[in-house]
């Protein structure tokens, strides 16, 4: 076993810093020794770069580095910086970053893989999941793929298929940039000191365009945003409540589009809604 998932090890290592967990991070480090060397595999960093994402006590961190080119790791909490020197000691390819990975520059940071393929590879803090994610899609950096361990709930959102219950605005949002799969999923005895919850591994592959092509992307986002804000509710109603339009112009765009009046938001899939949005824009 490799000590840095070893409990003890890790208790006396932490307490020699006098280092205690932070709720408020969402800190829990992984201790089932099988996890991190299969998220290194699957995220397909072999003698590329890889950008880590909370690296904690460098578990993933010292796994990445055996098969990547390079890895630029960036953690919020600063108090691990003495931790990670000894940790990381012996991995001359990686570099470690302080900062809040929502607020650095994107670019910068991949710019600094000086022109290497890039990969993103995470054990994500279960409340900024969809935050990071949404940002490193955003930014339209071509990573070539991000491979995140999240909540097992948020994996099937994330991954979920159009006219299933489980698909929802953000689930649009990652398939509008990406295609997604689920990859395996991780107890919650695997970490130190246990959640209260699951998680799952999912990777995101970019797409080298859009899923679709909108006259608008901003609107047609708002749309979505305004069709699962009351998914309960048939698309004219949350349509015309959430984007503040009459119902008859929603129901005019619904009708040219062929979208039945009474149908609700997690029936459309992304086509569909890149439709409504574009006939939305021509009606308002």
């Amino acid at each position: 076993m490799d000590k840095l998932t070893n409990i003890k090890f890790i208790r006396d290592l932490l307490s020699g810093f006098g280092f205690t967990f932070s709720k408020q991070m969402g800190q829990n480090f992984l201790i089932n020794p099988s996890v991190c060397p299969r998220m290194a595999q699957l995220c397909g960093c072999e003698n590329i770069g890889v950008l880590e994402i909370g690296p904690g006590i460098g578990v993933l961190t010292k796994e990445l580095a055996k098969l990547a080119a390079q890895v630029v790791a960036v953690e919020l909490d600063e108090r691990l910086r003495p931790v990670l020197d000894v940790t990381l000691k012996d991995c001359q390819n990686v570099q470690i970053r302080f900062g809040d990975i929502l607020k650095l520059d994107l670019k910068e940071l991949f710019d600094s893989f000086a022109g290497m393929d890039v990969v993103v590879c995470a054990n994500l803090p279960y409340y900024i999941t969809s935050p990071v994610i949404m940002r490193l899609l955003e930014s339209r950096l071509p990573f070539r793929s991000i491979t995140v361990m999240v909540q097992k709930e948020a994996a099937a959102r994330l991954c979920a298929k159009p006219g299933t219950r489980a698909c929802g605005a953000v689930t649009l949002a990652v398939q509008y940039y990406a295609t997604a799969q689920k990859c395996f999923d991780v107890d919650r005895g695997s970490f130190l000191p246990a959640p209260n919850v699951d998680s799952s591994v999912i990777r995101l592959d970019i797409r080298q365009s859009p899923a679709v092509q909108v006259q608008n992307e901003a609107f047609f986002f708002k749309v979505i945003k305004a069709a699962f804000g009351q998914r309960r509710k048939t698309l004219p109603n949350a349509l015309s409540a959430g984007l503040g339009l009459e119902k008859p112009i929603i129901s005019d765009a619904l009708s040219a589009c062929g979208v039945r009046p009474a149908a609700r938001a997690e029936e459309l899939d992304l086509e569909a809604f890149a439709s409504v949005a574009d006939a939305l824009l021509q009606l308002q």
